[in-house]
């Protein structure tokens, strides 16, 4: 199976100052475009003694401080990442021959940003997150749903869910975002941002073209 990626290219002159404003085009043209859930990214993370794993998140928020995603800190990405917060984040926008592969450090948001957050969510939501130990062996999907109804019972539409305490957010401050175009014969726009700090601990980001 092969394809010949037949799009415009990604030149340094048209590059944004810094990847927060680059990704922000991106992520809108990828918006625009009707892909499905384009705030879909893979998360890829790996224990103490560097096993990886690899799963699809929903991205809920990202601004110069970093990328946002949601989880069960007990669940394996939770328990990686408060081993080893090294993280990649990759965003695949096939259909717009595009992907962006971030790489950096997770931090755990405050617990004032997970409840705003948690209280957006819908009810159901909000009763999944807690009924799901998640990562965990269950017996069966019957058990599931059983936690489910009782949660649902203690808990009917309208009554305030609290925030589970082993739920939360993670903020990946990435060290270097690359963006990747699709060109025809395989020869791709690689563009990457190398985060720096400067003398005075300022950041910079430094602009590099890769190889394809």
């Amino acid at each position: 199976m092969r394809e010949q990626y037949r799009t415009a290219g990604l030149s340094e002159a048209e590059a944004a100052a810094d990847p927060y404003e680059q990704f922000t085009r991106w992520f809108e043209q990828a918006a625009a475009s009707g892909i499905h859930e384009p705030n879909a990214m893979v998360v890829s993370t790996a224990d103490a003694q560097g096993r990886p794993s690899s799963r699809t998140v929903l991205m809920k928020g990202y601004d110069r401080r970093g990328f946002v995603f949601y989880t069960n800190h007990g669940s394996r990405k939770g328990r990686d990442l408060l081993e080893n917060p090294r993280v990649a984040l990759l965003f695949p926008w096939h259909p717009l021959a595009r992907q962006v592969l971030v790489t950096g450090y997770a931090e755990r948001t405050g617990r004032d940003e997970t409840a705003a957050y948690f209280r957006t969510r819908p009810h159901g939501s909000q009763l999944g997150a807690w009924a799901s130990a998640q990562s965990t062996v269950i017996a069966s999907r019957a058990e599931l749903d059983r936690l489910y109804r009782e949660l649902a019972d203690r808990y009917p539409p309208g009554e305030q869910v609290p925030v589970p305490p082993e739920w939360g957010g993670f903020r990946v401050a990435p060290e270097t975002v690359e963006f990747w175009q699709g060109r025809e014969n395989r020869l791709h726009d690689r563009l990457r941002y190398v985060r720096e700090t400067g003398p005075s601990g300022a950041e910079t980001w430094r602009l590099e073209r890769l190889c394809p």
